[in-house]
């Protein structure tokens, strides 16, 4: 099974930053190849930036977790649906707000 990195407050993955009842996605930095349960929890803990993932070389890649049952998914699995498709946990739809710290199309 896969470790939330941050300041995580619960089971899920919920950090200090982010902690609503639909804050359970991880993401993968590029750079460093771990989960984090946000940004701002990899930038207080690593010795370089939260790295977006190329989506466009690297589609298949499994950079999304689910913090509830810990189902991997790839960029187009977790931007299917708002919620797991593993568990279905639901997700919280404001984080398509952050999408350009996670993932890279170009």
């Amino acid at each position: 099974m896969n470790t939330i990195h941050g300041s995580i407050i619960d089971k899920a993955g919920r950090c200090v930053h982010y902690d609503s009842a639909v804050d359970v996605v991880a993401n993968k930095c590029y750079c460093c190849k771990k989960f984090y349960a946000c940004y701002q929890c990899h930038n207080e803990q690593e010795d370089h930036f939260f790295l977006p993932w190329p989506i466009v070389e690297e589609p298949l890649a499994k950079i999304v977790l689910c913090g509830k049952c810990h189902h991997e998914m790839n960029h187009d699995e977790y931007k299917k649906s708002n919620q797991c498709s593993n568990c279905g946990h639901l997700f919280n739809p404001n984080c398509s707000r952050h999408s350009q710290i996670y993932f890279r199309s170009i």
